[in-house]
């Protein structure tokens, strides 16, 4: 199976300052990991959308997935708290 590429937002940047360097670690290990399956056991479709949502701790990372030219783009990470408004 072919690896996809990962690809963030520009506001992802921003979403990782308030992140603890700790936690950020674990993220970035989890959102690497997504290259080989992009649709991990545990990761939701969100309703209506074409987002999909894994958990890492308290942390949410929202992604889309582009089967057909095999891109991951990750779109915000957040608390799961405020992640969704």
């Amino acid at each position: 199976m072919a690896s996809y590429k990962l690809e963030f937002a520009n506001s992802v940047r921003k979403d990782f300052k308030n992140i603890q360097k700790k936690d950020a670690e674990r993220i970035l290990a989890r959102i690497d990991s997504l290259t080989e399956d992009p649709r991990p056991a545990g990761c939701v479709k969100l309703t209506g959308e074409e987002i999909y949502r894994i958990r890492v701790g308290s942390y949410r990372v929202l992604y889309k997935i582009e089967d057909a030219i095999l891109l991951i783009v990750i779109i915000k990470i957040g608390h799961r708290r405020d992640v969704y408004s």
